[in-house]
C-alpha cells in the first residue's frame, strides 16, 4: 500500500508558490474578463447574450488550463508518480471527486451541446429564471424573485429543461384573461390585441395573436368562462415581468371602461357557496 510519505516525495514544494500565483492570476483574469464582456454587452444590447456566452466559455477554459498548469508544476509526472497515484490513494481520490468530475464533464457537454446558453430563460425542476453562469460544478439561475439557485450540471443531462428564448433576446410571453360567457368577447378580443400591440415592451417584428375559447375557470371554480389568450414576443427577456404588468394594467383598464366583467368580478358578485 502506498503511504502518504511515498506520494509526498513526488511533490515539488518549491513550485507551490508558483502554482498558487497561477491559480490566483487565473481567477483574477476570469473575473476581469467576465466583467468586461458583461459591460460590453450592456453597451451593445443586441449582442448581450453573445458576450455572456463568450464569457462563460472563457471562464471554463481558463479554469481548466490553470488547474492543469498548477498540477503539472507541483507534481513530478513520471512513471513513479503514476504508479504511486495508481494505488489505494487514487481509489480514495476517485471516490472523493467522482461527483465533481461528473459535474465537470456535464458542464463541458452543456457548453458545446447548448440545450441552453448563458442569458437564456429556462424552466427546470420547478425553478424559472435567467441562466447567470455555467460553472465547473453547477449552473446558476436567477429567478424572477431575484433568488440565486445553483443546480448541479449533471442533473441537466437526465431531466427535462425548457428554454424560452434559445439564444435570442426576444421571447414569447403568454397572457390569459377570463370573461363571462355573456360578455362581448369580440370587443374583449380587440381590446386585448390593442393593449398588447401598444405596449412599449412588445417586439412587433413577430406577430401578436389572440385566441378565444370557452372552458372552465382555472383553480377549480365550478363555472365556465371565455378564455382570451394573447401570445406576443417581448423585445428583451429581461423585461418579461414589466411586459406582463403593462399588458395586465392596460387590459383591466380597457375592460373596465368597456363594462366587460372578468371571471374574478363575476365570482365576487355571485352568491358564495357555503357548506
Amino acid at each position: 500500500m502506498d503511504s502518504p510519505t511515498n506520494i509526498i516525495q513526488f511533490i515539488q514544494l518549491d513550485q507551490i508558490p508558483y502554482a498558487v500565483l497561477l491559480v490566483a492570476g487565473a481567477m483574477l483574469l476570469s473575473r476581469v474578463l467576465s466583467r468586461s464582456l458583461d459591460a460590453l454587452g450592456e453597451r451593445v444590447p443586441s449582442r448581450r447574450l453573445l458576450f455572456k456566452q463568450a464569457a462563460a466559455v472563457a471562464r471554463f477554459v481558463i479554469a481548466i488550463v490553470a488547474t492543469l498548469g498548477a498540477a503539472g508544476a507541483v507534481l513530478q509526472l513520471d512513471d513513479q508518480v503514476l504508479l504511486a497515484v495508481g494505488g489505494s490513494a487514487a481509489v480514495a481520490v476517485g471516490f472523493a471527486f467522482k461527483d465533481l468530475l461528473a459535474s465537470l464533464m456535464a458542464g463541458m457537454i452543456l457548453l458545446f451541446d447548448r440545450p441552453f446558453q448563458v442569458g437564456d430563460r429556462v424552466q427546470f425542476a420547478g425553478q424559472y429564471g435567467e441562466i447567470r453562469e455555467i460553472g465547473l460544478r453547477s449552473v446558476r439561475l436567477v429567478t424572477l424573485d431575484d433568488n440565486l439557485v445553483s443546480i448541479p450540471n449533471n442533473r441537466f443531462l437526465s431531466d427535462v429543461v425548457s428554454c424560452a428564448n434559445a439564444g435570442s433576446l426576444e421571447q414569447m410571453c403568454v397572457f390569459r384573461f377570463y370573461i363571462g360567457c355573456d360578455e362581448d368577447f369580440e370587443r374583449a378580443r380587440r381590446l386585448l390585441y390593442e393593449a398588447v400591440a401598444a405596449s412599449r415592451y412588445v417586439f412587433l417584428d413577430r406577430p401578436v395573436v389572440v385566441h378565444v375559447r370557452e372552458g372552465p375557470v382555472p383553480e377549480g371554480a365550478e363555472r365556465f368562462a371565455i378564455e382570451l389568450t394573447a401570445k406576443a414576443y417581448v423585445l428583451d427577456g429581461r423585461y418579461e415581468s414589466a411586459f406582463a404588468t403593462d399588458v395586465t394594467v392596460r387590459v383591466l383598464r380597457a375592460f373596465r371602461a368597456a363594462g366587460i366583467r372578468t371571471a374574478g368580478q363575476l365570482e365576487w358578485q355571485g352568491a358564495p357557496v357555503t357548506a
